[in-house]
């Protein structure tokens, strides 16, 4: 097997704002795995370092150490073969690329689309929530009528960045009562702090909080003195956290559980917990927005997923593009991008 890697820039519209930080442009790493018969499967790894604390160098420098693994004998399955790249450095972020590489590989032999070598019955489009980072209340309303308009039903706020009450409110207002509205804290407040914003915002309607505070008791805290259903992302980071349920659901992200294998493994224990999985992006590239599709078509997730992101992008807003809300499943064999 030959292993190559080589980096992606894309560069936003506009700034993409969050507690964690401002993004601007998305660096990625694209792994293409060529086997004995020719045929190519890619993966992306997408660290984000202001999001999970991983660096872009730390990631390259793990990958090249997996191209090495991968070139140096052949005859493993994709499970050892993954397993020893996770020997050489235990990072999920770049375990990703191998693992969806690996998979869009065989799916491509096989010559099916991911989504039918998950389950037997996929979902055909996953329903996906518009985001909205503006910072004002005038750039929040406007991107959220626009998100109504092209008939979205739920939109996810990024909220702890400013006039959290004005733009919410103004969210509201545009986007018609019928939308349901997600904020995202990012984990910005302490546990008084999201007690008393989601306090103060519940009456807007919220269909959930994702990661108001940081930290599994903390999430619970939050859970247990508010009326608003608490998601947990970031925290999933945390060794045992899904285990621990202290939120009703869960944002899974293919980067963070170092690929296709492992996301669907989470997925399977959230739902154990009683808890409710979904998927979103880290701004993630084509690559890595296609595996999560099928993930969430395989899973046959109800709760919208944040993966309606490419169209953030200068230089992806044609691929996977979102219509009336719902992003069609990729039908070519493999991940079809």
């Amino acid at each position: 097997m030959r292993a190559t890697v080589r980096e992606l820039a894309l560069h936003l519209r506009e700034p993409m704002a969050a507690a964690h930080g401002t993004v601007t442009e998305r660096r990625l790493l694209i792994l293409e795995l060529t086997g004995d018969d020719g045929l190519v499967g890619r993966g992306e790894a997408a660290p984000l370092e202001s999001y999970d604390g991983v660096s872009f160098t730390r990631v390259a420098d793990a990958l090249e150490r997996y191209r090495a693994v991968i070139e140096r004998t052949s005859g493993r399955t994709g499970p050892e073969l993954l397993e020893e790249c996770r020997q050489e450095a235990d990072l999920p972020q770049a375990l990703a690329a191998v693992d969806m590489a690996l998979w869009d590989q065989f799916a491509r032999r096989e010559g099916r689309p991911l989504a039918a070598l998950l389950t037997d019955d996929p979902l055909d489009a996953v329903e996906v929530n518009a985001t909205i980072s503006a910072p004002d209340r005038a750039g929040a309303a406007s991107a959220a009528a626009a998100a109504a308009a092209a008939g979205f039903t739920c939109v996810k706020v990024k909220v702890g960045i400013g006039d959290d009450a004005g733009r919410v409110a103004a969210v509201r207002a545009a986007a018609g009562n019928d939308m349901a509205i997600r904020l995202d804290a990012n984990g910005a407040w302490t546990v008084d702090e999201a007690v008393a914003t989601i306090d103060a915002l519940s009456p807007v309607g919220l269909e959930l909080v994702e990661e108001p505070v940081h930290g599994v008791e903390e999430l619970r805290a939050v859970r247990e003195r508010v009326p608003a259903r608490i998601a947990m992302d970031e925290t999933c980071g945390v060794a045992g956290a899904i285990a621990a349920a202290p939120a009703d659901a869960v944002c899974l992200k293919i980067s963070r559980a170092g690929g296709i294998s492992g996301l669907i493994g989470q997925a399977a224990l959230v739902r154990a917990t009683g808890a409710e999985p979904y998927i979103a992006s880290t701004m993630d590239g084509p690559l890595g927005i296609a595996a999560a599709l099928h993930c969430a078509a395989a899973l046959r997730l109800a709760l919208p997923c944040g993966l309606a992101t490419l169209g953030h992008f200068t230089d992806a807003q044609d691929v996977l593009r979102p219509g009336r809300g719902r992003i069609a499943v990729p039908t070519d064999a493999g991940l079809g991008v």
